[in-house]
């Protein structure tokens, strides 16, 4: 196997694994509206409004990166907005855990207060960064094995054109 295979075979698994992370967190969230306020609400940054939208939102916008990376359509963009979600979670973890706060991040459902002592944010960031390195990895690299926007790519390309005569 070429470098060039083995490198689009990490690619794939960085887009499959990224994907399947915001399909599970998206759809843990979407399932549960009224615990993705209450996730939203213990970080404490934003006003009553700003906590309404964002739970509102952001169930829904990890679906759809899920869906794009998973069907390979537009993979460096989503991996760019991957990246920049995945900096506001860890900055966000960051901020909780300096202010002395004792949440659950709710990044795959549930959220919200903990007890002190049950909080487990080294985990949270070292988990989010894991995933930072994937999204990395497709910003970089974004060509994987069976991608839509390979299959766009091949039909947009310029080639030998066969016509019948008849």
């Amino acid at each position: 196997m070429t470098r060039g295979r083995v490198l689009d075979v990490v690619g794939t698994l960085a887009r499959l694994g990224l994907a399947a992370v915001w399909l599970a967190s998206g759809l843990l969230k979407a399932l549960d509206p009224a615990q993705t306020y209450v996730a939203v609400k213990a970080y404490d940054v934003l006003p009553t409004d700003g906590v309404s939208i964002v739970a509102g939102i952001l169930p829904w916008f990890e679906l759809a990166l899920g869906v794009l990376l998973l069907l390979g359509v537009g993979t460096r963009a989503v991996a760019v907005l991957s990246a920049v979600l995945l900096l506001v979670f860890i900055a966000g973890v960051s901020q909780a855990w300096a202010r002395g706060l004792n949440i659950d991040c709710g990044c795959f459902g549930g959220g919200g207060a903990v007890e002190p002592g049950q909080t487990q944010y080294v985990q949270e960031i070292v988990r989010d960064t894991g995933f930072l390195v994937l999204a990395a990895w497709l910003i970089v690299r974004p060509r994987t094995f069976g991608a839509l926007e390979n299959l766009i790519g091949r039909a947009a390309e310029p080639g030998p054109r066969h016509s019948k005569v008849g």
